[in-house]
Order: C-alpha cells, then sequence, then structure tokens
C-alpha cells in the first residue's frame, strides 16, 4: 500500500508558517492516517525563531516533516514594494517545489497540496502533475469575498485606488470600503504587487476548494456570499467548495527576549475582574513617537487600568505602521510623555515589544482589547470573548475592523484622520470610556461572550468546523489516481 501524504506550502514569514502548521496539526489530531509534508522557502524573511519552531513542531508532532527548500537570491531595491519582492521571490521557487513534489510522488500519493494565497505559482505546476490543490486562506470570510471579487473590480476601473479619492469599493458580503484603504499590495497599478494580487484571485476559483480559518456562525454574511459563489462572478461552471474550520489559535510563540512575561501575567492576576484594557497592535504594528504620546495621552485620561505593548517607533516621516525589526532594545521611558510610566504606576503597565496574546486574553481580569484588527488577533479576541476597540493599520485591516463592528458588533471603532490615519488622544480616551463604562459596551460584552461559546461549539465534536474538516478529508479519501 501506498504512503498517502498532504503536502502543504505556505508564504515566507513566521505568521504564515504558524497558520499552515496549525491546520496541520487539526488535521492529524482529528485523521491520524496521514503524513504531512511541509515545504519552506530559503533566501527571503528567514528568520532563527522559524528554526526554533520548526525544531519545537518536529519533535512534538512525529508526523509533520519540514523540507527546506535550496537557497533562492533575492534582489529586494528601495524602488519596489517588499510585497512585490516577496512574491517574485515566491515565484522564483516553482522550479523547486517542482523537483520536490516529483520527487514526493515516487514514494507516496499526494492527496492535496495546499498553498497559501501567495504561493499560487505553484498551482500550475502540481496541476500538470495532476496533484489536487487546495488553498488555505488565513484571513477571513469577508476578505476571500473581496479577494474572489478583485478581478472583477479590477475590470471596473482603470485607475489606481490610492488615487481614487471619496471612492467607495463594494465587494459581496462586505460593506463598501473606502478605495485608499484597500490591502496595500492592491493600491497602486504601478507596483508589481498589483498584477501579482490580481493573478492570485484570479486563481481562488481554480482550486479545488478554499479551507478558511473562520467559522460560519461568525461571519454569517460573507461565508453565505462564498459559498454560493456570488463572489466568483466570471467563473464558467460552479465555485470551489469552501470549507470553514476555524478558530485556528496558534500556540503562544514566545521569543528569545520574552523575559518579564511573568511578571505581566502576575501582574494582571492581581487586578480586578474586567478592568484592564490590553492594547497591543499585532508581530509588526508600530507607531510614531507623536501617535504613542497620544495613545499615553489618552490612556491616563480614561482612567482605567491598561496593559500595553509598545514596540520600537518607527520614523515620522516613513508614514509606515510597520516594523521589520521588532527584536531590538529601545528605553520606553525615553519615546513615552516625560514621567508617564510613573504616573500610572498604579493601574498600567507597559511592556516592549512582546507579550503571550493568548494567555493575557484568556485572563479574568482583562476587560477589553485594543487591537489591529490583524485576523489572527480577531479570532483570539473572539475566542476569549473579551470585547474589542478596532484599530486597523495595514494589509486586510480595513476590511476586518469593517465585520468586527459593523457585522459581529464585538467591537467600537477608533475614528482615524484622513490621509495619515492618526488617532488622537481625545479620541483614544473616548473610545476606552466607550467600551469600558458605556451601554453599548456593556451590549458589546454580551456579544463577544456568546461568540466565545459559538466559538468553542463549532470546533465541537458536533459543531460546524469539525464537520467541515471530516468533509474535506473525504474528498480527500475518494480521489484516487
Amino acid at each position: 500500500m501506498e504512503e498517502t501524504t498532504i503536502v502543504m506550502y505556505p508564504a515566507p514569514s513566521i505568521g504564515h508558517i504558524i497558520s499552515m502548521v496549525e491546520l496541520a496539526k487539526l488535521l492529524i489530531h482529528h485523521h491520524q492516517h496521514f503524513s504531512i509534508t511541509i515545504l519552506l522557502t530559503t533566501g527571503f524573511m528567514d528568520h532563527p525563531s522559524i528554526d526554533s519552531y520548526i525544531n519545537r513542531v518536529s519533535s512534538s508532532h512525529p508526523s509533520i516533516t519540514f523540507h527546506r527548500l535550496p537557497t533562492v537570491a533575492v534582489n529586494h531595491t528601495t524602488t519596489q514594494s517588499i510585497a512585490a519582492t516577496a512574491f517574485q521571490f515566491i515565484k522564483s521557487n516553482a522550479v523547486n517545489i517542482e523537483t520536490k513534489l516529483r520527487q514526493i510522488i515516487q514514494t507516496s500519493v499526494i492527496k492535496a497540496f495546499i498553498i497559501d494565497l501567495f504561493c499560487t505559482s505553484a498551482m500550475e505546476t502540481a496541476s500538470a502533475m495532476q496533484i489536487p490543490v487546495y488553498y488555505f486562506f488565513t484571513s477571513g470570510a469577508a476578505v476571500l469575498s473581496l479577494y474572489s471579487y478583485f478581478p472583477k473590480i479590477h475590470s471596473l476601473t482603470k485607475s489606481s485606488f490610492k488615487d481614487m479619492v471619496g471612492v467607495e469599493i463594494s465587494a459581496p458580503g462586505n460593506m463598501a470600503l473606502n478605495a485608499a484603504l484597500m490591502p496595500e499590495p492592491v493600491l497602486d497599478r504601478d507596483d508589481p504587487a498589483y498584477w501579482e494580487m490580481l493573478y492570485f484571485c484570479e486563481h481562488l476559483s481554480k482550486a479545488k476548494g478554499i479551507v478558511v480559518n473562520t467559522f460560519r456562525e461568525l461571519e454569517v454574511v460573507a461565508v453565505k456570499v462564498v459559498e454560493d459563489g456570488a463572489c466568483f462572478p466570471d467563473v464558467e461552471g460552479s465555485s470551489p467548495p469552501v470549507y470553514c474550520i476555524g478558530p485556528l489559535i496558534a500556540d503562544a510563540q514566545q521569543p528569545d527576549e520574552a523575559r518579564g512575561i511573568k511578571d505581566c501575567l502576575s501582574w494582571l492576576d492581581k487586578q480586578p475582574s474586567k478592568s484592564v484594557v490590553y492594547l497591543c497592535f499585532g508581530s509588526r504594528g508600530s507607531f510614531s513617537m507623536t501617535q504613542l504620546k497620544e495613545i499615553a495621552e489618552g490612556l491616563e485620561r480614561s482612567g482605567h487600568r491598561f496593559l500595553w505593548v509598545v514596540k520600537r517607533p518607527v520614523q515620522e516621516h516613513l508614514g509606515t505602521k510597520k516594523v521589520y525589526d521588532t527584536t531590538g532594545e529601545f528605553d520606553l521611558s525615553s519615546i513615552l510623555p516625560s514621567g508617564f510610566i510613573e504616573r500610572t504606576k498604579e493601574r498600567g503597565l507597559v511592556v516592549r515589544s512582546w507579550a503571550p496574546q493568548v494567555e493575557v486574553l484568556s485572563r479574568e481580569s482583562i476587560g477589553g482589547f485594543v487591537s489591529h484588527c490583524g485576523w489572527n488577533s480577531v479570532l483570539e479576541g473572539v475566542v476569549a470573548g473579551v470585547p474589542m476597540i478596532a484599530w486597523p493599520l495595514y494589509a486586510e485591516q480595513h476590511v476586518n475592523r469593517n465585520v468586527m463592528v459593523e457585522d459581529m458588533k464585538v467591537a467600537v471603532a477608533v475614528e482615524q484622520r484622513a490621509g495619515d490615519m492618526f488617532v488622537s488622544g481625545e479620541e483614544v480616551e473616548k473610545r476606552v470610556r466607550e467600551l469600558m463604562d458605556s451601554e453599548k459596551g456593556r451590549e458589546i460584552r454580551e456579544r463577544s461572550l456568546k461568540f466565545k461559546d459559538m466559538a468553542r461549539d463549532a470546533l465541537g465534536e458536533f459543531g460546524s468546523s469539525t464537520k467541515a474538516l471530516a468533509n474535506l478529508v473525504q474528498t480527500w479519501n475518494v480521489i484516487s489516481h
């Protein structure tokens, strides 16, 4: 009997790798008869934390094997976006992917090749070898609908979204979105990343299926739209089946510099129930010193307890909200208003760079979560039943913000200044008070607790996500070469 295997291909960067590994663990937990091979690129966004993470997973899950592809040299120039460089790098791995797949099919039957959206360049190779290709979509169903519909939106205009001032973009299952808030890689038609994204989105409909990290009850409208195929307007025949298998949440990844983590958790354990506002903006979200100062002033004036994770600030003139070096040392007191830490020490704690978010959110003392609306953080907030303040920074986070505020109703949103998306200290104070003190805040908290139960049920023995996973595996058991 030939060995059967599932091959997975995440985009480079620890976040994408962790998501794919969580999917692998979920599969093995419910369906032990597969072995899983995960292919990793080498030469771009490599980081020592990836190797230590892989070693941990390999020793705890022997049926998951990692294979590093040969190094591909990448040439990033400042004239092109990081996204364009990343997509180019992934594309240049196509030949490595082909070699590895050919090697695997010598000894095994590949039941499915599961790829990240950004790894679409590997689809043609696998399809030519008659290997069924599936996408693992790491954002929610609303973003999946927007991306599936993107080729249609593209065909309706000749301008770049960044220049379409005041124009609203509509996609099925989504609220209208200001064109300038579309995900970065599609903002500018002169950026090669735009055309790569178009190519990825055109191929979503060609997959054998799309696995999504959400659950049906969380995004009712968007899930219906992708299941009915309404977001695939020009597809001949039927659109691919969609499998909502979430919420998948990663184990906490403690970076090497995670000193003082115990202090932060023991501090939380001493605070009253539902009294602390937790502020964290993802692995890369950061702010200018001016913005940090406004956040500090808003928190101080709100009078509420807080736990605030502060990353190294970004340079004012760059206008970016991302920091790529999150490990370097920096002095907190030099970037926050003079005396702030001293004045708020009875009710506030500021930690540098990182906190164990899943553990923090599960603490009884946490009463609210100010989030950048990255999908993993949204799911972590939902699973913990914590109401949120939505403060999107980049990527598809503005789409997620709309879902959180308008559809799920588990968040209030901060008002951001048009153009540079700056948020004033008054606004920070106002939203913290609204979430923690108002009737609306109380309603949001109740809804958040309902979603916490729904998330648990979805993953339970008879839950919607468990059934979706079983249906997916059944399609592989039927496929035979």
